[in-house]
């Protein structure tokens, strides 16, 4: 498989996450930032960060979530950010912003 195929497959399976989860948890996220700001998602992005982190530095699995598993969470985390922004039309309050 080309780099490009095995992109749009990652990008498909990344979909496909997003899908079962808000089917799931309902959009959550998206209520977070609307009640706490971007705060909110930097909050996510960076406990799958710390996580990524964790699993690198002590070369260990966590039960259930594998560094490949974080990586498509922290990216879902980020696309959803996006999306948030882009429904928002980037006109968002300043405060939003702030950490």
């Amino acid at each position: 498989m080309d780099r490009n195929m095995q992109f749009r497959s990652i990008t498909d399976e990344m979909a496909n996450l997003y899908d079962r989860k808000n089917s799931d948890y309902g959009n959550s996220f998206d209520r977070s930032i609307d009640q706490f700001g971007l705060v909110a998602s930097a909050v996510r992005l960076g406990d799958k960060y710390n996580r990524f982190s964790q699993l690198i530095n002590a070369n260990q699995q966590v039960k259930d979530e594998s560094i490949r598993d974080t990586l498509i969470d922290l990216a879902n985390y980020a696309v959803m950010t996006i999306l948030w922004l882009d429904e928002k039309g980037e006109v968002v309050n300043e405060e939003s912003y702030r950490l």
